[in-house]
C-alpha cells in the first residue's frame, strides 16, 4: 500500500494551527496510541485502549439540528432530541478552536458499500485510536479515489472538549449533534468509539428513506453459497454479530445495511464491532482469531502476560472489540446481498 501523499487543509473549520496527520495507517496510529495516549499491546500485538469515562453510548446526549431540513420529517421526542441551529454553530467554533494547534488526525472513507448509495466522509479526530477507529469501521478508499475525493458529511471527534451546559445547550458535558444543513456529526466529552460510528448510522437513517427509497435496518446479514440472503435483527448483545460470522456463510457485515428498493442488501461499515464479553476461542473462533494486529479491543482487562481477560467486566459489561471486515476469511466482496430469503429476530440478550 503505497502512502498517501496528498495534503489536505481544514481551514474552513478554523483549524490552521494543526499539524494533520493524514490517512495514516493503522501500525502508525497504532504507535503513536502507545507512546502518547494511553494505549497498550496485548501479547499477540493487538491495541487495546480505555475510552475513558463513557465505556458506552449516551442516547440522552445525542442530539438533532431542528431546521427546514429536519423540521418535518424527524421524529421528535427523547430518542431525536431538538438542538438549536445557532447554539450548534457557537458549540462548532468552541470546539474546532480548542482542536486547532493539537496534533490531530483526519481520515478520509466512506459509508454504504454498494456504489449507488455511497456516502463520502471525512473524519477528524482528537485522539490517533479513533481515528484507526474509523479505519476499521468505515469503507477504505483506495489511492485512485482519494485523489479526488471530497467529502459530504464530516465527523468532528473531540473526546477533551467538555461542554458547559448552560452556555452550550447541552444536557451534560458530553454530546453528539447531527446537523443536516450542515452535514456534520460533532462528537465531544466522549472517548468511546461508538459515538463515532453511531453518528454516521443516524444520519443514514434520516438519509436513505427520504433521498434514497431505501430502508435501513440495525441487522446483521450473511450469504449461504446458494446465494441466499439472511438477515439477523435484534438488541445490543442478542448475537447479531455472532450468528452471521458463520464459517459456512459469507459474512455481508454485522450491524448496518440498508434494503433497496431493487431488493439488494448492502452493508454500511467495512468492519465489525464485536462485544467480547466472556469471548472464547471454541464457541466464537472467528471473532476471537479476528482480534490481531489492526483490532483495537476497548475496556478490557490485561492479565501479567499481557493476554487478555475476557471474563473482567470491572470496566465495563460492554467490552468491545473492532476490526476491519478483512479480519474474517469467508466474507462477501463486495458487501452486498440480494433479496433477504430468511429473516430473523433474535430476543433474548446476554443478560438473558
Amino acid at each position: 500500500n503505497t502512502l498517501v501523499t496528498k495534503s489536505i487543509s481544514l481551514e474552513k473549520w478554523g483549524i490552521t494551527n494543526s499539524k494533520i496527520n493524514y490517512q495514516l495507517p493503522p501500525a502508525e496510529l497504532q504507535k503513536i496510541s502507545v507512546a502518547s495516549f494511553g494505549g497498550k499491546e496485548t501479547a499477540n500485538g493487538t491495541l487495546a485502549v480505555n475510552t475513558g469515562e463513557f465505556t458506552g453510548r449516551s442516547p440522552m446526549d445525542r442530539f438533532i439540528v431542528r431546521d427546514e431540513v429536519t423540521e418535518d420529517k424527524v421524529w421528535w421526542g427523547d430518542i431525536n432530541i431538538p438542538f438549536e441551529s445557532d447554539k450548534f454553530d457557537a458549540l462548532l467554533t468552541k470546539v474546532t478552536s480548542y482542536l486547532d494547534g493539537k496534533d490531530i488526525f483526519v481520515r478520509d472513507a466512506y459509508a454504504c458499500a454498494h456504489q449507488d448509495y455511497r456516502l463520502n466522509i471525512r473524519v477528524i479526530n482528537e485522539y490517533p485510536w479513533s481515528n484507526m477507529f474509523a479505519y476499521n469501521m468505515f469503507l477504505r478508499p483506495d489511492n485512485d479515489e482519494l485523489e479526488n475525493f471530497s467529502p459530504e458529511w464530516t465527523v468532528i471527534n473531540a473526546p477533551g472538549f467538555m461542554a458547559v451546559p448552560d452556555q452550550d445547550g447541552t444536557r451534560q458535558h458530553n454530546f453528539a449533534i447531527l446537523n443536516f444543513s450542515r452535514k456534520i456529526a460533532l462528537i465531544g466529552g466522549t472517548g468511546y468509539t461508538g459515538e463515532i460510528k453511531k453518528g454516521i448510522f443516524s444520519a443514514l437513517n434520516f438519509i436513505l428513506p427520504v433521498y434514497k427509497d431505501t430502508l435501513p435496518m440495525h441487522c446483521s446479514a450473511n450469504v449461504g453459497k446458494d446465494g441466499n440472503t439472511a438477515i439477523f435483527f435484534g438488541l445490543s448483545g442478542t448475537g447479531k454479530t455472532t450468528l452471521s460470522t458463520d464459517p459456512d456463510r459469507a459474512l455481508i457485515g454485522d450491524d448496518e445495511h440498508g434494503w433497496t428498493s431493487n431488493n439488494d442488501v448492502f452493508n454500511f461499515e467495512g468492519g465489525c464491532y464485536a462485544k467480547v464479553i466472556n469471548l472464547d476461542a471454541e464457541g466464537e473462533p472467528e471473532i476471537y482469531n479476528a482480534i490481531k494486529p489492526g483490532a483495537i479491543l476497548e475496556n478490557v482487562i490485561l492479565n501479567s502476560d499481557k493476554t487478555v481477560d475476557f471474563k473482567d467486566t470491572s470496566i465495563t459489561q460492554n467490552t468491545r472489540v473492532s476490526y476491519p471486515i478483512f479480519h474474517i476469511e469467508n466474507i462477501k466482496k463486495p458487501s452486498v446481498g440480494n433479496n433477504p430469503k430468511n429473516i430473523f429476530f433474535l430476543t433474548a440478550d446476554a443478560f438473558g
